[in-house]
């Protein structure tokens, strides 16, 4: 298949421009920044802007498949930024997926989007959004979400919503750099009783997802407009999880506490100070923050099983080990 990856550059997006190249796909990859290692392994680069309508149109000319992955994370920013990336930039592939006429189209989206700041425990794909969000970036990706499975259907157009859980892995350039630098500065506080349980998902099977549902939305119509979680399928503890990345790094536990209502008023009242003081720089602590990290998060897998096929083929026990011998490897 010709298939395009938004964000190919990216943790996740490389991952599965990977995958998709040992299956002897033809990738064309699209992002803002240039990736010279893409292109040495046949890779054909457009660069460009997400916002930029012509610019996707023209990507997604000749494609069978496109992938969705690019967008702007974080949980800091203004509405504007988040909306135009996330959300109009995900409009713009839809429109040209259908006037290019191309036949599948799978986002990349968040189970943020479900967040309301409770605990979600077993819960199925099908929960409702929410009326209030925490921060930009779940609202944002919830309107991108609601666009792509609306656009099902639409000149033959199949569509579907992945969400992944925090996405890891041993060469993960966001969330266990950060985790370990801030473990070793010890700004690191457990919040709540730390028996909250949370879905994660490796990269490498993250992106196999994202390959089954290729393969789903050409052969099971039964997986065409619906949303998916990604995960390993087996719930960690989080704190448990974070003190063992720790360790690998040779950084001392988390031991400290707080009680879950003082970190969400502390990230309360750094919101709203920074945004006062117009600070671009992501504060300490946000709401969101606060409740993703006291709560527990994880899914019903049921559907990605039975209709996408997808089981991850890397044990958590497994990509853990490789990610201590990343992490001890002088």
């Amino acid at each position: 298949m010709n298939v395009l990856v938004t964000g190919a550059g990216g943790f996740l997006g490389s991952q599965i421009v990977t995958q998709l190249l040992a299956e002897g796909h033809h990738v064309r990859g699209f992002s803002r920044g240039h990736y010279p290692d893409l292109e040495t392994r046949g890779v054909e680069l457009h660069q460009g802007d997400i916002r930029d309508a012509e610019a996707v149109m023209k990507a997604c000319t000749g494609m069978d498949a496109i992938i969705h992955t690019a967008a702007l994370p974080g949980v800091w920013g203004s509405w504007k930024t988040y909306y135009g990336v996330n959300t109009v930039g995900t409009q713009h592939v839809i429109e040209a997926a259908v006037l290019q006429q191309v036949p599948q189209l799978i986002y990349t989206s968040s189970p943020s989007v479900t967040f309301s700041g409770e605990d979600q425990q077993g819960i199925s794909e099908d929960v409702e959004y929410p009326k209030k969000w925490l921060c930009h970036y779940p609202h944002s990706k919830a309107l991108a979400e609601q666009a792509v499975l609306a656009a099902n259907g639409r000149s033959g157009l199949a569509t579907c919503a992945l969400r992944p859980h925090l996405i890891w892995g041993q060469d993960d350039p966001h969330l266990i750099p950060r985790l370990i630098q801030r473990g070793r500065q010890r700004k690191l506080r457990i919040i709540g009783d730390a028996e909250n349980l949370v879905d994660i998902v490796h990269v490498d099977n993250a992106a196999q997802a994202h390959l089954c549902a290729l393969t789903a939305l050409r052969d099971n119509p039964d997986s065409h407009g619906k949303a998916f979680w990604v995960t390993q399928q087996s719930p960690v503890n989080c704190w448990q999880w974070i003190n063992e990345i720790l360790e690998f790094a040779g950084v001392p536990p988390v031991t400290r506490s707080i009680a879950p209502s003082v970190a969400y008023a502390t990230g309360a009242t750094f919101e709203l100070v920074y945004g006062i003081l117009r600070i671009s720089k992501e504060p300490p602590m946000t709401r969101f923050v606060a409740r993703q990290l006291s709560t527990h998060h994880y899914f019903d897998n049921d559907r990605a099983q039975n209709l996408l096929g997808y089981h991850p083929q890397l044990p958590t026990r497994t990509a853990m080990e490789n990610l201590r011998d990343g992490l001890q490897r002088p």
